[in-house]
Parts: structure tokens; C-alpha cells; sequence
């Protein structure tokens, strides 16, 4: 007689049982090498079925076992490449088919993109050792790539991701390329980009008319560099002006070739050692430094690092990156040295990234070329971060609210990684973002797509590439949006842009778009205390915003706090010249006798322009009221004889943060005041005993690097007094930093610090920048908020 089955037998039963499943899955899983792991994942358990790439992700459909179908979904997440990032996992059982293999199939295109699109990644270590090994038929080949590193955002044309639909589609694999494209052991087993030296891209010199050299391209760029001279590098995204970084000379002559009078240049250096040889680089440095984004890091320099003082001069801080392509790693190799690598461009204008157009705009900067025909579909210029991660603890031990780094330019390496946001848009939205540092997002959904950094609008040729990228961004992902979003500010390039656009405008206030991108990136849904600072931004008012304290929602904000305002004379010659700001502040610190008072501090400017601006100050035309946290930096960098004159933004505010990190660590504040608005509306930060302490102290001969430390201190704890205040008010324990101020560090750690000592939690960002190139996230964000509102009202 039979008894009943056990619960073993069961289980033992289901699992012999053939099952066939449908996956879906979405995230960063093209041009990672997924296909190929899936594929060698399913022969290893036994499966039969397909993989394929759609405009979703890869689609996979299995066979096999119950058991075996467990484990390779078990395995399929917890061994996915190293590069992947799966999303989501979607499954469907699916009728037994039995066709007896596994194979890859051919992509499937639809109606809507939702794919996610991998960054340009760093050369990896594979790739490396087989570029420098004298046996392998890639030794010393500038192209190298496999499925883990290489190409990816710069060259591509459309998705899905596939070679013909790529730059590289001119490129007919040779023999040897072939097999090792169709061999699933292979590590370039359907890696799009793969090539040799046989039938891939290849690299030149040339001279400044465009003619090829004869020379062996690498080391004859290399001697060119070796003797000073300036070379034009065309790289993964784009061309690098080069030079040595040792020598103050050719620095000079780059800078007075590119009119770039004294804004840092980045640094390429070999490896972690020539790197730690500079600047000081701890265990967060060394990480970022070798991430697959390889971006710009920036760090403490070494005082006595072998680079020349044309490099950064003004600050203590080096941007320093390794070799991110394999081209770079050999002419490195062959320069054996620290080099400037900046980019290939007039200031202020776009990059290079086409041979011809490189070999016309960038004549009389370069004294050589360094070319290649591998096509750049989308300029890209390099990340820059900042390192944060060892950022000390509050003094009670409480843990540091900061991330391990902030991001101040994101674009290679990080682009187009979308970011996932706490609300679903219900229409696509574009949002334009600001005038400065101009980026611009698409948002389907909750993921928002975040372009690469643009430039600043107020160039005509930057505008025109903000455009042109504008509509490649929309072409790729196959997103035509029903929103646009945009800055209040009516002159911007940007909104007059976004009003041509002839779909429904929804305009934000720029201070509150700050706090939004933080909020967003940070998935906070609930209301913040926003601390925006920056330069200037447009207010509701009408004036110059730019160090506010704002109760934020998503839809819409209530400024509770704000520094007092003061007059910026001559407008936007204030951001200029730190002796305007300069000259208001100390009028309202010591009314009408200011300049008869401290007359030495303006011994060199010019007097008919000092009583201009004395006379400005009586009127409102030609002298705004501001806010502006940045525009207080400039003021004090003056008063303490740091930087008569802004030669690019935010320079007097650098070497206000490099001196005051030579000063007293302990430096107390130098005072303030929390009032309130005599007609009833925000909070306002007096900084006026302040100014008095500054000026008083510098007469008195006090070291100006503790009177910087100190004025740090000042705006660290006013700020946090002012926060705290109005969260003990508002019962809101939650503060949300940002803006183009915190990309001071200093100030960054002190604010961050004091807030976390009062136990409120404390966002900062972490994959926008703080500055404008995040503000676009912001907008999209409002304008999603903004609808559901209007929606959920009606």
C-alpha cells in the first residue's frame, strides 16, 4: 500500500520538473558583457533558451530543470559583470519549447526606449596586462577594449546597443577579432568596440597643417612634450591640450595660447605612486582615483611635488586623474612624467572632438596632433570630484553626515547613468537647467537622464552645442517630452530657449531647484530645511538671491531665512571685481564715512570708479539688492588682499579656503547677528560684526590665514543657527545643502559637522553636482511635482 508522498519527494519532484521562464531585465546590462554571462551561465546549469538585447535591456528566456531554473536566477543576480546593474527582474512563465541549445539571438527593437545606457568605462586591468605583454597581438595597441572597459556613451548612435549602431560600424573585424567576438569563453565575446591593430582605428601624428608625420606616433608625441611643446590630444570624448606640468614655461605659453589667465589645469598622472608623489592621497582618494569612471579628483597638494606652480596657482588643491583609455597609458609611459591635460578647446567654448575641426580651432594653441579615427558621436568632457570620505566625525563621535565624494562636474564616466527619483513623472519632462556650468535632464517616469556638463551659455558657440546636445539626448533615448522646465530668470539662455519650445513651461525659482536636486538624488520625499548659497540667482522678488534658507517641498518652498541683503554696485561687474561687494559691505558696516574710514584698502582702485560706486549706492538702478553668499566670499578675499579681481568663477573664493586652511584650525567666529525682517519676512544673517572683526583684525596685523579660518567659522555656525532655529520652530530635523558654495570643503565640513552635533540629518549630494549642473534634476522634479499637485486638486 502507498503511503503519502513526503514533503521531500515533493520538492525532489518539482525540481526534475522542466519549467521555462521569460526574464526581462532592465538597468545597465548593455555593453557590459551580460549577454555573454547569461549565455555561459545557462550552458554551465544545463539550460537551454536565448538572450538578446532589446530597447528595454536583454530579454532571456530559459529551460531547464526547476532546479536548475532557481539556481540560474540565484546566479543571475548574485554574478552578474562586474559593470552591470540590474534595475528590475521581470518573469513570465512561458510553454516548454525544448529546442535542445542556448544560443544569442539577434536584438529586438520597439516603440518605447527605456534603456539604460553604460558610461564610457577605464581601461581595465585585463585589457592592461595584455597591452604590455611582448607575446600578445595587442602589444601596445592604443584601441584595447573588452566587455569590461572601453567606449561606450561616446560612440554610440542609437540603441540597442549593437556595432553597427555604433562608430565603430566602419570597422570590419578581421579573423581573429571575429572568433574572439563569437567565442562565449571569450573575455570580447560580443564586446562592440573590439578591434586590433589589423582592422581597428589607428593613431598619428601630425603637424600643425594637418600632415601626417612619419614618426612612431607615441614616442615622437612624446618628445614634442618633452621639449616644452603644447600637443592636442583628441582622447575618448574628446581632444586634451598637453603639456609637462613641470615646467612653468610651457605653462605659461599654454595659458597665453588658450586665454585661460589662471584657472587650474588637471593633472594626468601614471599610477596611485606619481599621484601620492604631489598631492596627499588617502584610501577614499586612491579609490576614486582608480574607479572605472576614472574622473578628476581633487586633493590637498604637496608642497614640494615636482609640478610647476603655473599648475593651480592661488590654491592648495591639485586635479589629478589616472590614464583612462589605452592611448593614455602609452603616451604616459613614454612621457615619464606628470601632464596637463585640459581641454581641447577656446575658453569658454565647446570641446573638440572632430580631427578637421580640431586641426582649425585649435591652430596656434598646438604644436602637434595627436590624431585618430575612431569618431566621437558625443563630446564628453572629464568628471571632476571632490573627496569627502575621510572627512573627520563630530566631536561627540558622532558619524559624519558626508558621502566619500561630491561630484562638481559630472560627464564622462558618470553619464548617462540615470538616477532614480522618489516621484513619477506623468508625462516626459525636459528641463534646461541654468545660465553657468548648463546641464540638462529628461525625466520619464522616476528616472531622470542628467547629460553631460555643457558649458556656460553666455557663449554663442556653447549655446549652440547646448542645443545640438539637447536634441542628441532626446534622439538617443527616443524621449520626446511633453514639459519643459526651466529657470525664472527671464534673460537666461536656457529660458528663452524653453519658451521656443512651444510645449506647456514650467518655470522654477533657481534656489528652490538646488534643494529639489539634493532632495531628489537623496530619495527625501518629506519637507527640508534647504540651505542654498551660491552667487546669484534669480528671486521671486525680483532681486539677486543667493544664500537662502528655504522650507522646500517638492512643488514649492517658504524662504524663512536669507543674508541680510546688501547692495552688489555695478550689477554684474560685482562678480568681477571683489572690491564692489567689498565696498557695499563696508557701507553698511560703517555707513556714509566707509570709504574715508578704510581709504588704504582701496589705494589701487581707480578714484573715479570708487565714487561711481559711492554715488551708486544712494540709487537702486545701477546697484541690485543681493543676497549673495559668493558675492560675501569675493568681499572678504579683498579685505584680507587675497583677490582684487575674479579671472574665473569663484577664484577668490578658492584662495579664501586655500588660506584659511593654513590658519588655526580652532579659530573662532568673528560674530554675527539672527534678526528678524522689519516688515515681517525672512530671518537675516548679519554679518556686519563680522566685517567690523575682519577689518579691525587685519589692521591689527592678526595672520590673514586665521582671519580666513575664522570667517569660515562665521558662516559655518551662523548658517547652522540660523537652521537650527527654525527647525526647533518648524519641528523639521532635516537639512538639505547646496549650491556652488559647497563646493568649498571647509565649509562643507563645518556646516555639516554642527547641523549633525544638533542631531538634525544632514543631505548633501552625491551625483549631481551642488553647483548649476544639478539644478536641470531639480526643475524636472518641481515640474512632476507641480502637475500631480494641479492633478490631485482638480
Amino acid at each position: 500500500m502507498n503511503g503519502p508522498r513526503s514533503e521531500g519527494g515533493r520538492d525532489q519532484a518539482e525540481g526534475r520538473k522542466r519549467r521555462r521562464l521569460a526574464l526581462e531585465i532592465t538597468g545597465r546590462v548593455q555593453g557590459v558583457g551580460f549577454r555573454p554571462f547569461v549565455y555561459n551561465l545557462a550552458l554551465d546549469l544545463g539550460l537551454c533558451g536565448k538572450v538578446g538585447n532589446n530597447d528595454r535591456g536583454v530579454f532571456i528566456e530559459i529551460e531547464g530543470t526547476g532546479t536548475a531554473v532557481r539556481t540560474f536566477q540565484r546566479r543571475l543576480e548574485q554574478e552578474s559583470p562586474a559593470l552591470a546593474r540590474i534595475a528590475a527582474i521581470t518573469v513570465r512563465a512561458r510553454p516548454l519549447c525544448k529546442e535542445g541549445e542556448f544560443s544569442i539571438v539577434r536584438s529586438e527593437e520597439g516603440s518605447r526606449k527605456s534603456l539604460e545606457i553604460t558610461p564610457d568605462t577605464a581601461l581595465c586591468a585585463d585589457c592592461l596586462a595584455e597591452m604590455n605583454d611582448p607575446d600578445d597581438r595587442r602589444l601596445g595597441y592604443p584601441f584595447i577594449n573588452c566587455t569590461n572597459c572601453g567606449p561606450r556613451y561616446s560612440i554610440i548612435r542609437s540603441v540597442p546597443y549593437d556595432r553597427e549602431r555604433t562608430t565603430m560600424a566602419r570597422f570590419a573585424m578581421c579573423a581573429a577579432c571575429s572568433e574572439e567576438f563569437t567565442s562565449p569563453a571569450d573575455r570580447r565575446f560580443h564586446a562592440q568596440p573590439n578591434a586590433c591593430a589589423l582592422c581597428g582605428p589607428r593613431v598619428w601624428l601630425a603637424d600643425v597643417e594637418g600632415n601626417e608625420l612619419p614618426d612612431d606616433p607615441i614616442p615622437a608625441a612624446a618628445k614634442l612634450l618633452d621639449e616644452g611643446k603644447i600637443l592636442a590630444v583628441k582622447g575618448l570624448g574628446g581632444f586634451h591640450l598637453a603639456c609637462r606640468a613641470d615646467s612653468d614655461a610651457a605653462l605659461r605659453r599654454l595659458r597665453k595660447r588658450k586665454r585661460r589667465a589662471a584657472r587650474p589645469f588637471a593633472l594626468m598622472v601614471g599610477d596611485l605612486d606619481s599621484a601620492a608623489a604631489i598631492a596627499e592621497v588617502d584610501s577614499v582618494a586612491a579609490d576614486l582615483l582608480r574607479d572605472p569612471a576614472r574622473p578628476i579628483v581633487l586633493l590637498p597638494a604637496r608642497e614640494t611635488g615636482a609640478v610647476g606652480k603655473e599648475v593651480a596657482p592661488g590654491t592648495d588643491t591639485l586635479g589629478i586623474m589616472l590614464p583612462y583609455t589605452p592611448l593614455h597609458v602609452l603616451l604616459l609611459a613614454a612621457a615619464a612624467r606628470p601632464l596637463v591635460l585640459t581641454s581641447g578647446n577656446p575658453s569658454a567654448e565647446p570641446l573638440c572632438h572632430d580631427n578637421d575641426e580640431a586641426l582649425q580651432r585649435l591652430s596656434g594653441m598646438a604644436d602637434g596632433f595627436l590624431l585618430h579615427d575612431r569618431d566621437i558621436e558625443r563630446p564628453i568632457d572629464d568628471s571632476v570630484v571632490l573627496a569627502l570620505g575621510s572627512a573627520p566625525a563630530a566631536p561627540d563621535g558622532t558619524e559624519n553626515a558626508l558621502p566619500r565624494f561630491t561630484v562638481l562636474r559630472r560627464a564622462r564616466g558618470y553619464v548617462p547613468d540615470p538616477i532614480e527619483v522618489p516621484l513619477s513623472a506623468d508625462a516626459p519632462i525636459l528641463a534646461l537647467g541654468g545660465e553657468l556650468k548648463s546641464a540638462v535632464c529628461l525625466l520619464q517616469d522616476r528616472r531622470a537622464i542628467v547629460s553631460e556638463h555643457l558649458g556656460e551659455l553666455t557663449n554663442a558657440a556653447a549655446y549652440r552645442n547646448f542645443v545640438r546636445a539637447s536634441s542628441r539626448l532626446k534622439k538617443l533615448l527616443e524621449i520626446e517630452p511633453e514639459i519643459a522646465a526651466c529657470d525664472l530668470h527671464p534673460d537666461y539662455a536656457a529660458t528663452r530657449y524653453a519658451r521656443d519650445l512651444e510645449l506647456p513651461l514650467i518655470e522654477t525659482q533657481h534656489h528652490h531647484a538646488h534643494v529639489v536636486s539634493c532632495m531628489a538624488e537623496n530619495g527625501r520625499t518629506e519637507p527640508v530645511i534647504g540651505v542654498a548659497c551660491d552667487g546669484t540667482g534669480y528671486g521671486t522678488d525680483g532681486s539677486v538671491w543667493g544664500c537662502e534658507v528655504l522650507i522646500c517641498d517638492f512643488a514649492d518652498f517658504d524662504r524663512v531665512g536669507r543674508l541680510s541683503p546688501f547692495r552688489l554696485p555695478g550689477g554684474d561687474r560685482g562678480a568681477l571685481e571683489t572690491w564692489r561687494p567689498a565696498a557695499s559691505l563696508l557701507r553698511e558696516t560703517f555707513g556714509e564715512s566707509w570709504l574715508h574710514r578704510e581709504s588704504r584698502l582701496f589705494e589701487t582702485i581707480d578714484r573715479d570708479a570708487l565714487k561711481v560706486v559711492s554715488a551708486q549706492m544712494t540709487r537702486d538702478a545701477r546697484a541690485p539688492l543681493t543676497s549673495s553668499m559668493g558675492r560675501l566670499f569675493d568681499a572678504a578675499a579683498f579685505v584680507l588682499g587675497l583677490c582684487g579681481y575674479n579671472r574665473f568663477e569663484a577664484e577668490a573664493a578658492m584662495a579664501l579656503e586655500a588660506t584659511a586652511r593654513k590658519g588655526n584650525p580652532r579659530a573662532e567666529d568673528l560674530g554675527f547677528a539672527v534678526l528678524p525682517d522689519s516688515g515681517g519676512g525672512p530671518l537675516n544673517i548679519d554679518v556686519r560684526p563680522m566685517i567690523r572683526a575682519l577689518i579691525t583684525d587685519h589692521r591689527e596685523r592678526r595672520s590673514v590665514p586665521d582671519l580666513a579660518m575664522a570667517f569660515h567659522e562665521t558662516i559655518a555656525q551662523a548658517l547652522a543657527t540660523l537652521v537650527i532655529r527654525i527647525a526647533g520652530s518648524r519641528g523639521i530635523d532635516c537639512a538639505a545643502l547646496s549650491g556652488g558654495c559647497f563646493a568649498n570643503r571647509l565649509l562643507l565640513e563645518k556646516l555639516t559637522t554642527k547641523l549633525t552635533e544638533a542631531r538634525m540629518r544632514v543631505l548633501v549630494h552625491r551625483q549631481v553636482p551642488p553647483g548649476d549642473g544639478g539644478i536641470a534634476l531639480g526643475q524636472a522634479v518641481i515640474a512632476a511635482a507641480r502637475r500631480k499637485a494641479r492633478q490631485e486638486r482638480s
